[in-house]
């Protein structure tokens, strides 16, 4: 294979350090237009919480529903950051041949109940202590106080009927009273990057961003302008819909296929869920192969890790998914082209925060952490290398103050400290 049809596509994936100030530069913009009339690519969804004093205390119900795999716990905060998960509790909401609470032939009764029934096993059963409940819910929701969010539309393949259009906390409720569970009480709801922020704001000071960096993207801060809001709060950008970004051939290709056009446009050039397509629709340019190849990114991750001088491990995988056989100077190129997508991807993220970070500190930007939860961040070795060098090339010194730090429990301990400041 021609080097240059390589390295035609791994310069697509270049993003200089002008361009990423750009990119900060547009995040503050669309932020602060967000703030005043909504004009902007940014959801800017209020959470109608703040950030934890990191001294609360006492026994607290958590539930994390945000996708099949449903979780509930009984957790103990203990003050001055410290926590404990007494019991917890994980079932799938779809188990194949016995039931399915996803699909278009289950009610919003059926999947509430089965619910119920696992919150009550995470109290052992236990009808006379009270409980107050927060609920990590990681759909997309319309939301008006702490305790008020509705279902705007299902995602990730959910299709229950009679959730769409109802406050959830009064689903979950009215199952708790038909199971007897009634001395849990839902007193809390929030998305699933507010709760990245609330665990981490807990256990940590010089801390307002909180952000998920896995399948999906997205990225969330406590807002303090209370000219511009109500009250100091923490707001849910919605940031994977930022969309003042310079697109490739490859973007225009991903996005025409996919399943909302012209919609995410950040989340289809970050996220794992959209990499391995981005590779996938390279390598159909490159091989000029009639269909695209399925690549995923957990396909991308294994080519960076291919550590062997000859990169077999490349060989085959490549092999496996087109059926032709590379060179070992083909499988260099195809990492350094896997290299420069997951680079990109690192680049334009930790761009966002320095958008964030100018608006936070529009005059001087102090000692701050930023707290990230998924699989991109944790498990891609440079990730993190790569976010710390483009923080310094937009921030210039600055960016020593910045620590980006991995919170992974969030969506438990959110929701039980969520609750534990609504009460």
């Amino acid at each position: 294979m021609e080097h240059s049809c390589f390295a035609q596509a791994i310069k697509e994936f270049n993003v200089p350090a002008a361009a990423l100030s750009q990119v900060a530069a547009c995040v503050r913009y669309d932020i602060e237009q967000g703030l005043i009339d909504g004009f902007s690519s940014l959801k800017m969804l209020k959470s109608y919480i703040g950030l934890p004093a990191g001294n609360e205390s006492g026994e607290y119900l958590a539930l994390d529903f945000g996708g099949t795999n449903l979780r509930a716990a009984l957790v103990q905060l203990k003050g001055n950051g410290n926590f404990n998960i007494l019991k917890k509790v994980a079932k799938p909401l779809k188990f194949s041949g016995l039931y399915d609470f996803t699909g278009p032939d289950s009610t919003s009764s059926d999947l509430f109940d089965f619910i119920a029934t696992v919150i009550d096993e995470a109290i052992d059963g236990d009808r006379k202590k009270k409980y107050y409940l927060g609920h990590t819910f990681s759909f997309p929701s319309s939301q008006t106080n702490i305790y008020n969010a509705k279902l705007i539309t299902w995602t990730k393949e959910f299709a229950t009927k009679g959730v769409v259009g109802e406050t959830v906390n009064d689903l979950l409720k009215q199952a708790l009273a038909r199971q007897g569970v009634v001395n849990v009480e839902p007193v809390a709801v929030i998305n699933d990057t507010v709760a990245v922020l609330l665990a981490a704001a807990y256990q940590s000071t010089n801390t307002y961003i909180g952000s998920i960096y896995a399948t999906g993207h997205n990225t969330c801060y406590f807002e303090t302008d209370t000219s511009k809001i109500e009250k100091p709060m923490i707001i849910n950008l919605e940031i994977g819909g930022f969309n003042k970004l310079s697109i490739n051939k490859y973007d225009k290709k991903l996005d025409s296929v996919s399943e909302h056009p012209y919609e995410q446009r950040l989340e289809k050039m970050v996220s794992g869920r959209y990499l391995g397509e981005l590779f996938a629709f390279c390598v159909q340019d490159i091989f000029k192969l009639p269909a695209k190849p399925s690549f995923t990114s957990v396909d991308l991750s294994h080519i960076l890790e291919d550590a062997d001088p000859g990169l077999s491990s490349t060989i085959k995988l490549f092999h496996t998914h087109t059926g032709i056989t590379l060179t070992k100077d083909d499988a260099v190129s195809l990492q350094e082209l896997a290299t420069a997508i997951m680079n990109r991807s690192a680049r334009l993220t930790a761009a966002t925060y320095c958008g964030i970070l100018w608006h936070i500190f529009p005059k001087a930007i102090p000692a701050h952490k930023i707290f990230i939860d998924g699989s991109l961040f944790e498990k891609v070795p440079s990730a993190a290398r790569n976010m710390q060098q483009a923080l310094s090339e937009v921030l210039g010194e600055n960016a020593a103050k910045i620590s980006l730090e991995l919170e992974n429990g969030g969506s438990i301990l959110g929701a039980a400290v969520a609750a534990a400041m609504s009460k």
